[in-house]
């Protein structure tokens, strides 16, 4: 089934893959309210709302609307915007920047770090993800992530899914494209590596925008590696 090239080393989209942005940033909201004895808010529709202006704000960076700002500047700029929506515009802004910094605390998804520890064992494990080397440190620490280690688009000055971020992951690895595998839950990503030579594994994540949510569509698509989890994927790799 899978005739390609052997595989050396695996690369991890991290936002809704291998944490729980979702469930994570409800639960930052909930104890921010609690000890601030703040009004009735939706924290599902916050957590959202925050994570929607994402893509947007990455355009702009790509457009030369901005200058080059890394995730952690991009999600504060969005945490501003939509604070108002939700009756949160007087929040001082030493609580704005704990808040935000509430990207560097995702929780994992209950598989992570038995799956990336079993992979680990047979191959290189790397993230390569949008969120800057800061913020995919203090999530590895906080989540007891066990990355070999840490690449980010900042490292590039450019974010995913421009092909020459797959590319440059590939050579810092000193392997050919076609010998990394990029694992994500996200099918753009995947077609995106995939277009720069690299091998993709889905990983569908159903909750990744809270029980029920929306879930981007696989639908058309064919990845090398599909597994319900980590741990499935690891089993899958001999791992």
């Amino acid at each position: 089934m899978h005739t390609r090239a052997p595989i050396q080393a695996l690369v991890f989209d991290i936002f809704g893959t291998v944490v729980d942005w979702h469930g994570s940033i409800v639960r930052e909201g909930q104890a921010l309210a609690q000890r601030l004895g703040l009004p009735a808010v939706d924290w599902p529709a916050f957590a959202e709302a925050w994570r929607a202006g994402y893509r947007p704000a990455m355009a702009r960076v790509a457009r030369g609307e901005l200058p080059w700002t890394h995730i952690d500047g991009l999600h504060r700029l969005i945490l501003d915007e939509i604070l108002p929506r939700f009756g949160l515009q007087a929040l001082p802004d030493d609580e704005r920047e704990a808040l935000n910094r509430a990207w560097h605390r995702l929780a994992p998804w209950p598989d992570s770090v038995e799956g990336l520890t079993r992979l680990k064992r047979r191959h290189t494990i790397a993230t390569l993800s949008n969120g800057n080397v800061a913020l995919l440190v203090n999530m590895a620490r906080h989540a007891g992530l066990p990355w070999d280690c840490v690449f980010s688009a900042e490292m590039m000055g450019r974010y995913k899914p421009d092909l020459e971020v797959y590319r440059r992951a590939a050579q810092w690895l000193g392997h050919a494209p076609d010998q990394v595998l990029m694992v994500a839950a996200h099918p753009s990503d995947l077609r995106a590596a995939q277009a720069a030579g690299l091998q993709a594994a889905y990983i569908p994540r159903p909750a990744e925008h809270g029980a029920g949510g929306w879930m981007e569509s696989a639908a058309g698509c064919h990845f090398e590696w599909q597994a319900d989890s980590l741990t499935d994927l690891a089993r899958q790799l001999g791992a």
